[in-house]
Order: structure tokens, then sequence, then C-alpha cells
């Protein structure tokens, strides 16, 4: 009975010592010469890019297949990506698709509603969107005008605020059923903002919510908050993309203090609690924007706090917090965001 039991611990103990294989999200906007440098990278360099993941024999799924193995918590195969871009621009079609169509790489695009329906040049139209939906994109929600979806309106309440927002997503959503014939339900937060009830709202209407904060994702993500790379400026590079192109999926199980939008706490205390033994505790980082990086206090063997010494700044910042695994030479990462007002209340424009 003996040798029974501490073989179970000995598998048990194995198991917390190997990481669970992630999936790679990247999200693009531009793929452009002559677009911000912010949200582009060049046709070279995504040629180079997916040149890269097709000599690597990286498996480029649809992201509906990774938010699936999430769901059903399966292990992805390893060096696991997926390809989004957010906007619909037309750039992406003459620059992007034919290097996709030539590996046979499928993509995801969200998209609003509002600029296809203005017809707004620089975007593509509904014709251009079904042309890629048959030849290996996804069609996806991006909110119908690309709004700050957590800002209120002056004088509305939060039940008006929530119904407006959820209308909003859901006219976007049977829209694009209604043009391209079909929904997956995902919707990309514009700007990566959300907070806690509206992620909510979307889990109870049965919508996954993908972020914009960096972190590799897997059983462990949340599927109202499913993490994203974004790939353009500095973080184009390829020495950057490929260290997060090899990352782990944090191994959370709890989480306390996460609420993104920040009103009257401009240095949140983030609680989180690991599952793995994997992680090599010694060398977990986290970075505040604006304030570099910080050891984060560790209450026992698997929970840390981390909290930023001074105030974080109005707009959208992170909590980006990284650790090296034992058993492999992948770092685990993990990213919380924050979404904070001006001084006066009012809201960052961009």
């Amino acid at each position: 009975m003996n040798r029974l039991f501490n073989g179970l611990m000995l598998i048990i103990s194995l198991a917390l010592l190997v990481p669970a294989h992630a999936g790679v999200i990247l999200q693009y906007h531009h793929v452009s010469d002559n677009t911000p440098a912010s949200t582009s990278v060049t046709p070279q360099q995504f040629a180079e890019q997916m040149a890269y993941l097709n000599d690597n024999q990286f498996n480029v799924v649809p992201l509906s297949t990774l938010i699936d193995a999430i769901k059903q918590k399966q292990t992805l195969p390893p060096k696991t990506v997926a390809i989004t871009f957010d906007d619909g621009y037309q750039n992406v079609a003459d620059n992007a698709h034919p290097i996709l169509k030539r590996y046979g790489y499928p993509y995801t695009l969200f998209v609003s509603i509002e600029p296809i329906e203005k017809g707004f040049r620089e975007m593509m139209d509904w014709d251009a969107l079904r042309v890629l939906s048959n030849e290996g994109a996804t069609i996806a929600n991006h909110s119908y005008g690309h709004e700050h979806l957590i800002h209120m309106l002056d004088g509305e309440t939060q039940q008006q605020w929530l119904a407006r927002i959820i209308d909003n997503i859901e006219r976007t959503e049977a829209a694009i059923e209604k043009e391209v014939g079909y929904s997956v339900k995902q919707l990309a937060y514009p700007y990566g903002e959300y907070n806690l009830t509206l992620a909510a709202a979307l889990a109870e209407l049965g919508y996954v919510g993908i972020g914009q904060h960096s972190g590799a994702a897997g059983p462990y993500s949340d599927l109202t908050a499913v993490p994203r790379y974004p790939v353009a400026g500095p973080y184009a590079e390829m020495s950057s993309l490929k260290v997060k192109l090899h990352s782990l999926n944090m191994p959370v199980i709890k989480i306390q203090g996460n609420e993104p939008q920040l009103m009257d706490n401009d240095r949140p205390l983030l609680s989180v609690t690991l599952a793995s033994d994997d992680l090599r505790r010694d060398t977990l980082m986290c970075y505040i924007q604006g304030q570099g990086g910080k050891k984060p206090t560790w209450s026992d063997d698997h929970s840390f706090t981390i909290q930023a010494d001074l105030p974080l700044p109005a707009g959208r910042s992170r909590y980006n917090c990284t650790a090296a695994s034992k058993s492999s030479n992948g770092y685990y990462w993990f990213s919380q965001p924050w979404v904070k007002p001006n001084s006066d209340g009012s809201w960052p424009a961009e």
C-alpha cells in the first residue's frame, strides 16, 4: 500500500514539474511601410516572421482551435501559434494575406462594423472580407465602432452602460454572421480595455474575450481575457519575437486585485497563486510600466504579491511577470492590464 501511495505521489510530483505546453497568439494591426510604427510591421518583417514559423515547424492553428483547447483544459502541441489582426486594414489583405496563403496559415481578423459601413478607404469592405474568409481567414468581433467599451456616458448608470455595450457587441456579431455566414463569438477588446463586469457579462453570453496584454495562452488562461503578444514597432524584432514564441503559460489558479479599471486605486496590489512547481521562484521578476523591474513578495511556496512603488500613469499600463522553467529553456509569462482615468475623471482618448 505504501509503495502504491509513494508511486502516486511521484507521478503527481513529476506532473507538477512539467510545464503545460502553451499556445502563443500574435496580434498585428498594419502590415505596411507607410503606417504608424507603433502599430505596424513592414511587409519584409512579416515575411521574415512567417518564414521563421515555417522553417522551424511551428504548429499554426486557427484561433478557435487554441480557444477550444483552453476550454477543455487540453495540453497544446509544442510550438502552437495563432495569428490575429485587429481592425481589418486593407494593407493586411494586400501585404499579409498572400504570404499567409502561401504557407496555408489560418488567421483571424477582428473587425469593427462602422468603418466598413462608412466606406473608409483604408479598411476592407465586406466583399474583401468574404474573399479572405473563403481563403483561410476567420472574421470576428472588434465592437461596432472601435469604442472604449468601459467608458460610461455622462449621466449613464452602470446598468445602462452595460446594456448599451452588450447591444453594441451583439449587433456587431449579428452583422458579421449575416455577411460572412458564421459567428465564432470571440471579441477582441478595442485598445485591450475591459473590466470585470464586462468580462462576466460576455462569459454569460458565451463570448470569449481577447486582450492585448502579453503572455502565452493555455489551460490556465482566463477565457474572458486571453493574452496576445502585440507585434509592432520594437516588438517586431525577431530577437524579441523568438523569446515570446517559446514562452509558457503561467500556471495561475487564483488571482486577487485584478480589476483592470482603476478608479480610486493607482497602486494596485495584485495577489497571484500558482499551481506548478516547475517555475523557478528565484527568477520571477515583474516589470511595471515606467518603473522597471521589481521582485515580487512570496507569501508561501506558490503565492506572490506585486505592487507598483509609484502611482500608475493615466491610460493603459501593465504588470508583466516572467520566470524561468526548471524543466525547459522557456519562460513563463503573465501580464495584468490596467486602465486608469485622468486626474479630472475623464478617460484618455487613445
